[in-house]
């Protein structure tokens, strides 16, 4: 009999429970961190939560890092890493997270996005009323989303694969 490979693959659907962390690193890779909730229904009306860390690479990350926030609904795919290191006392640790390799948002957008995208309106809305507004606006005069730095009429991806 013919031995097959292993399979390292995770799907888990749930909410952030903290707002994305983003850094570069010296190679200028970046790299993002959040954590996802999702629950276990045990019956008789009981649930149990569970959260599972996230990592995300690259371009993934930073769209991530851009995209998601807290309380935001998403599915994610990927794989189970389990790193171990030594603390300066000599203690060994382990963490278990999940490398994704896509994330889908199930919630739209950031509540700071609709609100930012809101505001863009009015202020748009008032400049037709009155002619223009001082200030507002970029060369071409479009309002930037202040809150992403997204055109308030570009599409926020609802799926995003590595």
């Amino acid at each position: 009999m013919k031995e097959t490979g292993t399979v390292n693959k995770v799907l888990i659907a749930g909410r952030l429970t903290r707002d994305p962390e983003m850094r570069a690193l010296a190679s200028g890779k970046h790299v993002t961190q959040f954590s996802v909730a999702t629950t276990e229904y045990a019956g008789n009306g009981k649930e149990r939560p569970e959260y599972h860390n996230i990592v995300t690479w690259d371009r993934l990350a930073e769209v991530c890092g851009r995209y998601l926030g807290k309380g935001q609904q998403v599915a994610v795919e990927g794989r189970l890493q389990t790193r171990t290191w030594d603390d300066d006392k000599g203690l060994r640790h382990w963490k278990t997270e999940i490398v994704a390799t896509s994330v889908e948002m199930l919630s739209g957008r950031k509540k700071k996005d609709y609100a930012a995208e809101s505001s863009a309106d009015l202020l748009e809305a008032a400049a037709d009323a009155s002619g223009s507004v001082a200030g507002e606006g970029d060369a071409d005069g479009e309002v930037d989303d202040a809150s992403s730095g997204v055109p308030a009429d570009e599409p926020i991806p609802e799926a995003i694969a590595a």
